[in-house]
């Protein structure tokens, strides 16, 4: 079979990845990156498709060459491939659900530790020449994280991963969650949406994007946030309705917020939150490690060969 990765430059940004795995099975082209028209040019007489967030709708899909049997997502979400359109095709699309869990967990994590310790005001203030944190008393919070409430807006796999550090690090889990778990851990409890924003002292996103969790935080609920939250996102930026978060920052509804992803990717350079000084931004890294990455190669070539197989694994577009 052959197959073609739109690009590739996402995934291997750096070089460093051995696509062995699917060279052995598959005859593989790399692209850096494709427009909607080279991408017509590029799927001619190919089998297997590979992309890395990349916009493939309905105009795309439905002048796809009968050759394309599969649209292999190469990550976790795929709300950026129209898989109705697909599927009318009769052209799988699988993903892969689990090769970031740990190094997107770590993240979350990561953040909420540094808002704990007001490390980006701290930053912020060194940046403007101000030393008064290490001249006078201490200028900004500096709290623990034991004993806080951390609220968990999807139990997937890397929310689950999430809350085992939590309780590591002596938190109290609030999960909201639409396919609620029976959780042995006596310090994690399901909980309505509207309860765990009441009573979190930090939220973190780990749900798909999805016509109902569009905007799932919005001015509503970031009114019912308490005035010391925290809310972190490393799952999908329209998560969050970005102008509503501008609004209850500037306005002190909420402490502050950690983004790894943004409403709309790459951001503005005007956008406000670049310049806030209780927001941590970053460029949807939370994936980007090199562990995480290789072990995502991997996980495509095993998904390759079951489809060769006749028995493929992870399709998202299979009970429309």
């Amino acid at each position: 079979m052959k197959t073609v990765f739109l690009n590739a430059a996402k995934l291997d940004f750096d070089n460093k990845l051995d696509f062995s795995l699917l060279t052995k099975l598959t005859e593989l082209t790399n692209y850096d990156e494709s427009t909607n028209d080279e991408i017509l040019d590029r799927v001619q007489d190919q089998d297997i498709i590979i992309t890395k967030e990349m916009p493939v709708g309905r105009d795309i899909i439905s002048q796809f060459p009968p050759s394309v049997k599969l649209i292999c997502e190469a990550g976790t979400g795929y709300n950026n491939i129209d898989i109705v359109a697909a599927r009318e095709k009769n052209i799988v699309v699988c993903n892969i659900p689990s090769y970031s869990t740990e190094a997107v967990a770590q993240l979350a994590i990561t953040f909420i530790l540094n808002l704990s310790a007001s490390l980006p005001q701290q930053q912020h203030m060194l940046e403007q020449k101000n030393f008064n944190n290490f001249t006078k008393y201490l200028q900004v919070p500096h709290f623990e994280v034991q004993g806080k409430n951390l609220g968990v807006i999807g139990a997937g796999a890397i929310g689950r991963h999430t809350i085992k550090l939590a309780l590591a690090l002596g938190m109290n889990v609030l999960v909201y969650d639409p396919f609620p778990r029976n959780w042995e851990e006596p310090n994690v409890k399901n909980t309505s949406l509207e309860e765990l924003l009441q009573q979190s002292d930090f939220i973190t996103l780990h749900c798909p994007l999805t016509a109902n969790t569009k905007h799932i935080i919005n001015k509503d609920s970031l009114s019912l946030m308490k005035p010391t939250s925290y809310i972190v996102n490393t799952s999908r930026g329209p998560l969050i309705n970005e102008t509503d978060l501008i609004n209850a920052l500037n306005n002190q509804q909420i402490a502050g917020a950690a983004l790894d992803v943004q409403e709309t990717e790459p951001p503005e350079i005007d956008n406000p939150l670049f310049t806030m000084e209780n927001v941590i931004m970053t460029p949807h890294i939370g994936w980007r490690r090199y562990e995480s990455r290789q072990r995502l190669v991997n996980l495509m070539a095993d998904n390759i060969k079951s489809f060769i197989a006749g028995k493929p694994v992870n399709v998202v577009n299979g009970n429309l």
